[in-house]
């Protein structure tokens, strides 16, 4: 069980190119899984953490793999979701920013790790993370997942209307919440930059 944390972690790790593939599956199931994927890796970034933690199995393997991990998985998904949707813009502007904020603020963690000044995680950045895991796993599975899940899977149990209200709604409140994230990672990110310039 003490190794449980690192497994996770790596389990992670294995994900990513699997969730890659999962991309150019034909067809509408394409979408169902790779969010499927999304979502499940997305659950072991908060249980490798609790496990560790609360098991008192913190280790060097965990510490340095699990914030690659995390943010390997966030960009390939981003990366993946503008290859295939190049044209939209919900996409595209947040996910550079997201992008482009977690190449930063892992540079900036180096910089500030050799002068031995740490930049503890606020609640916020927290939340942050739990938005930005939601929306991109709503953007994964997107219209065509969404379409595919309520009209047949479930088909004979939903009604016409509310099905294609339930398929709007995800991929709605998926836009919202990704372009949420983005406006979260800036703020959470100008913590690291303010220390980062106060020790240059």
């Amino acid at each position: 069980m003490k190794h449980l944390p690192n497994l996770l972690t790596s389990f992670r790790l294995f994900v990513i190119p699997v969730l890659i593939a999962s991309f150019y599956i034909p067809g509408m199931v394409a979408n169902i899984v790779a969010a499927a994927l999304f979502g499940v890796a997305a659950i072991t970034d908060y249980f490798d953490g609790y496990f560790a933690r609360s098991m008192k199995v913190q280790s060097n393997f965990g510490k340095c793999l699990d914030p690659i991990a995390d943010k390997l998985l966030v960009i390939v998904a981003i990366v993946m979701l503008i290859r295939f949707n190049p044209e939209n813009r919900w996409v595209l502007f947040p996910g550079l920013v997201i992008i482009c904020r977690e190449v930063l603020v892992s540079g900036l963690r180096e910089f500030l790790a050799e002068l031995h000044v740490s930049v503890p995680v606020s609640k916020l950045a927290k939340y942050k993370t739990a938005v930005q895991m939601f929306a991109i796993g709503g953007l994964i599975l997107g219209e065509k997942g969404s379409t595919y899940m309520f009209y047949y899977w479930l088909g004979g149990f939903i009604e016409m209307d509310i099905k294609f209200l339930l398929v709007s709604a995800i991929v709605t409140a998926a836009k919202i919440l990704f372009v949420l994230a983005a406006v979260l990672t800036v703020i959470t990110g100008y913590a690291y930059f303010r220390v980062g310039l106060r020790n240059m």
